[in-house]
């Protein structure tokens, strides 16, 4: 062992042994979780334990959970009984604990009792994020993600996929009483073995399509026609794979410093109807008046932007192509140039569709517009197959014409948004691993997910200002 490095013999005794301080450096971000932790108001969070019992065992107080979990998150152990030894062994979580080592189902029990105070300690953060002036541009990217729940796609129900279920069932019910049949006719040692093992299948199969016909009744009773046996909240979503059970994600970023300003965990598998809430709820969480916010084509939708409008937030979403006109290669409608002074659209071929009467479909108010010299035209066999081609027009179709402008102007917003917004949910599935969430049931989904959103950006802060900047400010 010469001309190596030599360690410390294990059984050597020291004559003034180290602090456990003199193991933590003062840039280690395990500081930063404690001064955070330190500063926040506990009791008005919402914590419960804060004042102890007057009788009783004594419990560990709130605060030292909190920075469990944090640093947890923080070093991609989510799991309570992996907290537990990390405690027993981790030399900084041993500092930021004072070697306490509390057992699983208390460090469990504090993320179930205490969800929606966790939650709040993530918007605090955001919070301080703000007073750091690191949200000046008030630009946003909004998109959502699938994540995975705690519940595998066979015990997820909708009609469809119980119906096939039940109808396999019965297919191997009929295939084995012909092969009880065909064992009738073997050897009487042979046929009886057979017979014995072939009905016990049958007994399983049937004790399955009973199980099957229960599920039905609960299925039937759902609101939406699907339920999941494992995490009731969890649902069936479609993604560019095989599907996932679990949840729609929602996130608004930070276009300049990329941190998660608003984050919300949802069980609709669409992200068409979550444009204006999320954007709402970012410009609250970065204290502006006025905001920006870039989001992809899944989120076009009329009523969702023009709500956005009446907020005073200017949005950048690409529009959906859902024509079957231009699917077949004929003339879409921005092909149609709408006049406003006159009411009225200019069709490819140069003749006018005038305003012909106005209607209510989809809870949205429209007008019909058509010309008639629709027959003559020699442009006819690539507009419509029809008599003459209709052009509709929404009550506030000006919105999305000057949404549409804007994004002709600046289409550089749709790489600000790919490169924005994508990141954070590859590294956060990263930390989380295969599973994703290990809770059940959507309160407790979004106390995680506010967990993982605290983790990724308090390291994103300590990378941007550094340890030391991080807890002055956080002392201020």
């Amino acid at each position: 062992m010469k001309r190596f490095v030599q360690g410390d013999s294990r059984t050597q005794s020291f004559l003034l042994p180290e602090a456990l301080d003199d193991y933590v450096t003062d840039t280690n971000p395990v500081r930063v979780v404690d001064v955070f932790v330190d500063e926040l108001d506990l009791q008005k969070l919402g914590f419960e334990g804060v004042e102890p019992a007057l009788t009783g065992r004594p419990s560990y107080h709130p605060e030292v959970m909190l920075k469990i979990y944090i640093y947890g998150y923080l070093n991609r152990i989510q799991s309570s009984r992996r907290l537990e030894r990390e405690a027993q062994r981790n030399v900084e979580l041993m500092w930021l604990t004072g070697r306490l080592a509390p057992d699983f189902k208390t460090i469990a029990r504090f993320r179930k009792d205490n969800g929606k105070a966790i939650r709040s300690v993530c918007r605090q953060f955001v919070v301080l994020c703000q007073r750091l002036d690191l949200f000046a541009e008030a630009i946003v990217a909004i998109d959502g993600s699938k994540f995975k729940a705690v519940n595998h796609r066979d015990r997820n129900f909708t009609s469809a996929k119980l119906e096939r279920r039940m109808r396999d069932i019965e297919s191997s019910i009929a295939r084995y009483l012909e092969a009880m049949d065909t064992a009738d006719r073997q050897e009487p040692t042979i046929a009886k073995a057979r017979t014995v093992r072939l009905q016990d299948k049958i007994a399983a199969l049937k004790e399955q399509m009973r199980s099957l016909k229960e599920i039905e009744v609960q299925l039937n009773a759902a609101p939406d026609k699907q339920i999941s046996l494992t995490d009731p909240d969890a649902r069936s979503m479609k993604t560019r794979g095989t599907g996932v059970v679990g949840y729609n994600v929602q996130t608004a970023v930070d276009t300049k410093h990329h941190l998660i300003v608003a984050h919300a965990v949802t069980n609709d598998g669409i992200d068409r109807d979550q444009l204006a809430s999320m954007a709402k709820l970012a410009r609250t969480e970065m204290g502006v008046d006025k905001l920006t916010a870039v989001a992809d084509r899944g989120y076009y939708k009329s009523e969702e932007i023009l709500a956005c409008h009446e907020a005073g937030i200017t949005v950048f979403v690409p529009k959906t192509v859902t024509s079957s006109a231009t699917a077949h290669g004929r003339f879409g409608k921005e092909d149609f140039i709408y006049d406003a002074k006159t009411n009225e659209y200019r069709c490819p071929a140069g003749e006018r569709l005038i305003w012909r009467f106005s209607t209510v479909e989809r809870g949205l108010k429209l007008s019909k517009y058509w010309s008639s010299n629709c027959q003559q035209c020699s442009l006819k066999g690539d507009c419509t197959p029809g008599p003459q081609r209709r052009v509709a027009r929404w009550e506030h179709e000006a919105v999305l014409d000057e949404m549409q402008a804007r994004l002709d102007h600046a289409p550089e917003m749709m790489r600000i948004r790919r490169q924005t917004v994508e990141h954070p949910f590859g590294t956060i599935k990263a930390w989380m691993g295969a599973t994703h969430f290990l809770t059940r049931t959507i309160g407790r989904v979004s106390t995680e997910m506010s967990l993982h959103v605290l983790a990724y950006n308090m390291k994103r802060v300590i990378k941007l200002l550094g340890s030391e900047a991080v807890m002055k400010a956080m002392r201020a």
